[in-house]
C-alpha cells in the first residue's frame, strides 16, 4: 500500500500579487492541515489572466526560474509542511517566453519543470502572443509522493499528452488551468465538456487526475472573463473523488492507493493490449502517410 492524499485549489485572483500569492500559501496550509501530499495550483495565479488581450507591457510579468522570487516562496513552504506544490508562473527563458509549472518537492528542492506545450489562439485567450510551444516534453517528475506527469490547461485536451505520460511512468495527473467563458460566444459553456475530457484521461489511463481552476471575473482591458472554478479530482476509472462548485474560493482532497491503481491498471489489459505499430497516424497533422499525399 502506497498512499497518496492529493488536493486541488481555486481562488480569485487580482493585480496585487502579493495578495495572490498570500492566498495560495493560505489554501495550500489548509490542504496540508486536511493531510495532502501533494496540492494543485491554478494556472498563473500570481495575477488575473492577463492572456485575454495582447499587450507588450504584459512581457514584464515573465521572471526566470532561477531565483524567482514565488517559486523561492513555495520551495520554503513546502519544506516547512513536507509538501509537494507544483508552481505555476510566466518564465523567461533568455529571449524565449512560456507558460511553465516549477514542481517543487516536499524538502523544498525543484524535482522538474515543465513547459506548456499546447498553446491555444481565441479571444480572450490569445496565448501565441506571450508563449512559445514548450521544449520539455511529456515526462514523469519523481517526487516523495510518486510519479507526478503535469500538464496546463489547454494541454488537457489532448488525449496523447495524457497517454505519454502515463506511459512514461506518471503515476497521476495534474492540471492547472484558466478556462471560463468564451468572449465571442458568451452563451457557451465548456464545463462539462472539460470536466469530462479530463475524466476520460483518468478512465483511460487508469490514473487519478487533478484539475485546479480559476474562479471569479476579470476584466483586462475591456475584455471580461469569468471562469468558472468546478476544481476537481477523479479517480482511476475517472469517477469523481471531489469536486469544486463555480465560484466558491476552496480546497478538495481526495486519497488513492497507488500500488493498487498500479495492479489494476496492469489487471485491465489496456496497456498490455496497445498497437503502437497502428498508430503512425497519430504522427502526422493530416493524418495521411507520407506516401498517400498529393505532390
Amino acid at each position: 500500500m502506497r498512499n497518496v492524499t492529493l488536493a486541488a485549489t481555486q481562488f480569485a485572483c487580482t493585480w496585487d500579487r502579493a495578495g495572490n500569492v498570500a492566498t495560495a500559501e493560505r489554501l495550500v496550509r489548509r490542504a496540508a492541515a486536511q493531510g495532502a501530499n501533494v496540492i494543485l495550483l491554478q494556472e498563473l495565479f500570481e495575477t488575473p489572466y492577463f492572456c485575454a488581450v495582447q499587450k507588450r507591457s504584459f512581457y514584464d510579468l515573465a521572471a526566470p526560474v532561477a531565483g524567482h522570487p514565488t517559486v523561492e516562496h513555495f520551495r520554503r513552504l513546502a519544506a516547512e509542511l513536507n509538501v509537494v506544490i507544483p508552481v505555476s508562473i510566466y518564465e523567461r527563458a533568455g529571449e524565449a517566453f512560456f507558460n511553465s509549472v516549477v514542481v517543487v518537492d516536499a524538502d523544498g528542492g525543484v524535482a522538474g519543470h515543465y513547459r506548456k506545450s499546447h498553446i491555444p489562439q481565441f479571444p480572450g485567450y490569445e496565448e501565441k502572443y506571450y508563449f512559445s510551444p514548450g521544449d520539455t516534453g511529456f515526462h514523469k517528475i519523481p517526487t516523495a509522493f510518486g510519479a507526478m506527469g503535469i500538464a496546463i490547461c489547454w494541454d488537457q485536451w489532448f488525449p496523447e499528452a495524457a497517454r505519454a505520460l502515463v506511459l512514461g511512468g506518471a503515476e497521476f495527473l495534474l492540471y492547472p488551468t484558466a478556462i471560463g467563458s468564451e468572449p465571442s460566444d458568451p452563451s457557451l459553456d465548456s464545463m462539462e465538456h472539460w470536466r469530462m475530457v479530463m475524466r476520460g484521461h483518468a478512465a483511460a489511463n487508469m490514473v487519478p487526475v487533478v484539475a485546479s481552476n480559476r474562479i471569479g471575473l476579470e476584466t483586462t482591458d475591456g475584455v471580461s472573463m469569468s471562469f468558472y472554478g468546478s476544481s476537481f479530482i477523479a479517480g482511476p476509472t475517472g469517477a469523481l473523488a471531489a469536486d469544486a462548485d463555480r465560484q466558491s474560493e476552496g480546497v478538495l482532497t481526495a486519497t488513492f492507493d497507488l500500488d493498487r491503481c498500479r495492479s489494476e491498471r496492469a489487471n485491465w489489459g489496456t496497456f498490455r493490449d496497445r498497437r503502437p505499430d497502428l498508430y503512425t497516424p497519430l504522427l502526422t497533422l493530416d493524418g495521411q502517410p507520407r506516401a498517400a499525399r498529393p505532390a
